[in-house]
């Protein structure tokens, strides 16, 4: 058999792809960038992930069994992978290879730096020299192995402990399902990179941006005033008076914002999403409680609405110039396709719980190709004015909040929402959250201010393998 195999590039991205990122049924799945989109994947413009996918075997080795067939285990892998095809519509499998030998590495070093992760899928014994060639070049590598792979797995954790395999990480499974999670933490890896987030606001933030970028790649750039003004302008009112209705038509019950108000706000969702393309940007974030809005420097509208829509859409809006929510925003999006939610917590310790609390509510939760939640349009809380959707999220749902905290550190637990409460007190979009842990010891390693994001799923396996990767301490809050 010839060791390489044809390089294969899922070009579903063109068909497939871009409903999976950008359509959806459900309530709410309207204004999903008609005009067109560079999105590769929620939360990436242009690139796809770059990821090496080597199979592992030797000749030599006699378990499982002699003369394993390698062209027959390769067939079947890939119509294991042809079942995944859309959750890796955004996955170039830029080296596509067999490995026999250690050797064999070595001409393929300078390409692997490049890539985004190594997923090394697991045929027989006696592989171990071709895993230390592979894990010398220093990039994330995830290890497959089915049962009856070989006996290295004896190894792997004495490996792992060690700086040769501290970019190592191991799945020995059965579920060939884990394929597709595997390259999740790589994908985030690869949002983080291709990132770029657009501030506005007066405030100075050269520090923390050049931080992002040094660990990261990810590009924070500062945006003016009257660039935002100058879009909303230039919306016409044929788009907005669409968006409008859309919104409209998609509420339950439509409490306190006149028509005028929402149409205001639909105008500058529109116009957020036009500078994005404009700047070919991810995630938007705005002052909006501090310099851009007093009496002398004011949005024409709040942001909130658009923000909802963008993060609908698989980008990124986030309140409050939160830089380090924005961050998070990237790195949960690219583990799991899906928006977070930014909240400010209050605390119930008879129900073992924590409630999750901001006026900005994202209705799709599931992300852009999933089912909308179902929302009220209302005014911002603490303001009696503007507009947000109060967000209903689905009970029973187990969800994960998290936030990184400068470079190396990420804060984190994970619960079940057990209400979604409507009342007069606190934010509008609310969530009870029973925590996975103590809510007692929630409180009190509770640190570095309000504000985390939380998204669907409990992704603690992803998250800590994303941690790994890029060095960061990851510390459960709620243990």
């Amino acid at each position: 058999m010839d060791n390489e195999i044809n390089r294969r590039t899922f070009l579903q991205i063109a068909a497939a792809g871009s409903s999976l990122c950008l359509g959806g049924s459900g309530i709410l799945a309207f204004g999903a960038n008609q005009r067109g989109s560079r999105l590769i994947s929620p939360g990436c413009r242009g690139t796809k992930v770059k990821v090496a996918r080597i199979y592992m075997g030797t000749s030599h080795g006699l378990w499982p069994k002699p003369r394993l067939d390698f062209r027959n285990e390769i067939r079947f892998y890939e119509s294991e992978f042809e079942k995944l095809k859309d959750e890796l519509s955004d996955v170039e499998f830029a080296i596509d290879r067999l490995i026999t030998s250690a050797e064999q590495v070595g001409p393929l070093k300078s390409i692997l730096k490049e890539m985004d992760g190594i997923l090394l899928i697991h045929f027989n014994i006696g592989v171990r020299p071709i895993l230390d060639e592979i894990l010398s070049v220093g990039k994330p590598t995830v290890l497959f192995a089915v049962p009856y792979s070989g006996h290295g797995w004896t190894g792997f954790g004495s490996l792992q402990k060690q700086p040769q395999g501290a970019k190592l990480e191991c799945m020995l499974t059965s579920d060939y399902s884990q394929l597709a999670v595997a390259i999740r933490p790589f994908r985030a890896i690869h949002h983080l990179k291709e990132a770029k987030i657009l501030n506005l606001t007066t405030r100075s933030f050269t520090s923390y941006a050049e931080s992002m970028k040094s660990k990261f790649g990810t590009e924070i750039k500062q945006i003016g005033l009257e660039q935002v003004v100058d879009a909303y302008n230039a919306v016409s009112d044929s788009r907005t008076k669409t968006e409008t209705a859309q919104w409209i038509n998609g509420a339950s019950e439509i409490v306190e914002p006149s028509r005028a108000e929402i149409f205001k706000s639909c105008k500058l969702a529109l116009a957020f999403e036009d500078i994005l393309d404009k700047e070919d940007a991810t995630v938007m974030t705005i002052d909006c409680y501090g310099t851009m809005w007093d009496k002398t420097i004011k949005l024409p509208a709040y942001p909130c609405l658009g923000f909802t829509r963008l993060n609908n859409i698989g980008f990124g809006g986030i309140c409050e110039s939160d830089l380090r929510c924005a961050m998070t925003h990237i790195i949960l999006q690219g583990l799991t396709g899906k928006p977070g939610f930014i909240s400010d917590p209050t605390v119930d310790e008879s129900k073992n719980s924590i409630i999750l609390a901001h006026c900005l509510g994202t209705t799709k939760m599931d992300g852009p190709n999933g089912m909308a939640e179902p929302y009220k349009i209302r005014t911002v809380m603490e303001r009696t004015e503007g507009v947000v959707p109060q967000v209903f999220m689905r009970i029973g749902q187990k969800v994960t909040q998290a936030l990184l905290v400068g470079t190396d550190n990420l804060l984190y637990f994970t619960g079940q929402i057990i209400e979604a409460p409507d009342i007069d007190r606190g934010c509008r979009t609310k969530i009870t959250v029973k925590v996975d842990g103590d809510t007692e010891k929630l409180w009190k390693n509770w640190s570095n201010g309000l504000h985390r994001q939380t998204c669907y799923g409990d992704i603690t396996k992803e998250l800590g393998s994303f941690c790994k990767f890029k060095e960061i301490e990851m510390v459960n809050e709620a243990v």
